[in-house]
């Protein structure tokens, strides 16, 4: 393993000089084009870039936060876009050959948020196929010897790198908190429909568009500037809560949920979380678990389904369009891809209707948690990323929140043999401000705890 540890950028925390001209978005930038060239021929987090265009948007960012009027906290913020989310001025390929070169000509509608929030759009990022199993060829920053998981590879090898501020990610099993986690960097996926997917290849009924960060700040301010400008999913209403950071003096009770991500789950990785969920207990917060509660007892026995349920429904959603790929040319999608086609093809529709009965009962246990916690919190990740490249790793404990709807955020707060491992905090539908209140006390804990013992 590398000696170098990689270091993010945190953006906001950076524009208090913006305004004397001590410091400009454009000087920002070029320190994170210094690190794509040291380091992108190892992680190889992007599929395409458009770094002149970058460098104008980010010269005229300059230009308005001298003269005293931003567009907004993100205005100059460096950002890399998952390539299954159309842009106006690179292709979208969507980690397949079927799409390769395919330019849509538009912007989708998370990108034109960002454009008028004065966002610099530094490079498209690398997916998996279809956002889905068949890994690219992104590298891990901490050791490119390893996965960064995904699919949103690209996007967490690239905040992680330092190559920008935020990305933008999707999900619908595992997608944004897994490589956040393996990655070290934050990750969020907001409510389902909280930020509108028009123009975006992720239409499945789990599938949210989230946020990759340097910092919680950079991710609430990336995900809310969006969400103003552009909504949620037609019929939702986007995410609620204050422009700045929500913050709070902390959660005053926590539920621990296990998953069926425990039974996979390393005893480092297990110890490390019991060494946060004591160091919370210290702090006088409430830990709820399922030894001492019954609601909490039936929610961990709903969400040992997540995983199973939440194939069946994606295979169902897969059969249109992958049925058209596979006629039109099946040598260009991958065996995980065909196989996936076959599965939705080999169900009724009775099936489907079924796993998304279940799936609605499983939020019913869930949304009752709410009275017992502010928030949930367990593994990001079973462990740190897995050596090789050939596998995204597993994503058990990830997928709970996907099919739960529920926002949830993965925080950098753990180690397993000196690798990033994430914490995930779960919170309760439409209130995503909250969750990042507790996540915000949570990481305030942990730093005072840190501070402590050194």
């Amino acid at each position: 393993m590398s000696d170098t540890r990689p270091k993010v950028q945190p953006y906001t925390a950076s524009t208090k000089d913006f305004g004397s001209g001590k410091a400009s978005p454009r000087d920002f930038l070029e320190r994170c084009l210094a690190k794509v060239d040291a380091r992108e021929d190892d992680v190889l987090a992007f599929a395409a870039t458009n770094f002149s265009a970058a460098r104008a948007a980010a010269d005229a960012s300059s230009a308005r936060w001298r003269d005293g009027c931003p567009l907004s906290p993100i205005d100059g913020m460096p950002v890399g876009v998952k390539d299954v989310i159309e842009t106006a001025d690179m292709p979208t390929g969507m980690g397949s050959p079927l799409y390769d070169g395919w330019c849509p000509g538009y912007d989708s509608a998370s990108v034109h948020a960002l454009r008028e929030a004065g966002a610099v759009i530094v490079g498209k990022t690398v997916t998996t196929e279809f956002a889905a199993s068949e890994p690219g060829p992104t590298r891990n920053p901490w050791d490119v010897a390893r996965t960064p998981g995904g699919s949103s590879s690209g996007s967490a090898a690239g905040v992680a790198a330092g190559f920008f501020s935020a990305a933008l990610g999707t999900q619908v099993i595992g997608s944004i908190l897994r490589p956040s986690s393996y990655c070290g960097v934050i990750g969020y996926k907001p409510t389902f429909g909280s930020i509108n997917r028009g123009g975006s290849h992720d239409y499945m009924s789990q599938s949210s568009q989230g946020v990759i960060a340097a910092s919680l700040e950079d991710c609430w301010h990336c995900a809310w500037e969006i969400s103003q400008r552009c909504g949620g999913d037609p019929g939702y209403g986007g995410i609620e809560g204050p422009s700045a950071l929500p913050k709070s003096p902390g959660p005053k009770s926590v539920i621990v949920l296990e998953t069926s991500g425990w039974a996979e789950a390393t005893e480092e990785a297990k110890d490390n979380f019991q060494a946060v969920v004591e160091d919370l207990r210290r702090a006088g917060i409430c830990i709820v678990t399922r030894k001492d509660n019954s609601d909490v007892d039936a929610a961990e026995v709903a969400v040992l389904d997540a995983m199973p349920v939440s194939r069946l429904i994606n295979a169902w959603e897969s059969r249109w369009p992958l049925n058209t790929y596979r006629d039109h040319d099946a040598s260009k999608l991958s065996k995980a891809m065909l196989d996936r086609s076959y599965e939705a093809e080999a169900m009724s529709l009775d099936d489907y209707r079924k796993a998304i009965a279940r799936r609605a009962e499983i939020r019913t246990k869930y949304a009752g948690l709410s009275a017992h916690g502010d928030c949930c919190i367990t593994l990001a990740a079973s462990a740190a990323a897995p050596e090789g490249l050939r596998s995204t790793g597993s994503a058990l404990f990830a997928v709970t929140s996907s099919v739960l709807g529920a926002p949830s955020l993965s925080l950098p707060v753990m180690q397993e043999s000196k690798l990033p491992l994430g914490l995930q905090v779960i919170g309760f539908d439409n209130r995503d401000a909250a969750a990042f209140a507790a996540a915000h006390a949570i990481l305030s804990h942990m730093d005072a705890a840190r501070a402590i013992r050194a």
